[in-house]
């Protein structure tokens, strides 16, 4: 699509939400995957290691969620606000030309 079509449509910032947001889930499943890990694992020097990228995994996601709270992506705290979001972005989905 071209930009400004994008920009039309409203599919610029559909674009930046939809990758920030496949990264904050991305981030959210590793950090349940290494405490996973880390209650499963018998080695000490392995237990800290992961413990550490657990460290790091929490850290990412903290960062990704300011981002998308700060840019108005997201809205954890006011359901409905959230709500409010997710039905203009149903409506600028629905209203995207087909490829």
């Amino acid at each position: 699509m071209n930009t400004l079509l994008e920009f039309m449509t409203g599919m610029d910032m559909m674009t930046d939400q939809v990758i920030a947001m496949d990264f904050l889930i991305t981030a959210k499943s590793g950090v349940r995957n290494y405490a996973m890990a880390v209650t499963e694992v018998i080695s000490p020097d392995v237990k800290a290691t992961l413990t550490k990228q657990l460290e790091e995994a929490i850290d990412t996601h903290e960062q990704i969620m300011a981002y998308v709270m700060e840019r108005g992506l997201y809205h954890p705290w006011n359901v409905s606000e959230q709500i409010q979001l997710d039905l203009q972005n149903i409506d600028i989905a629905l209203k995207a030309p087909v490829m």
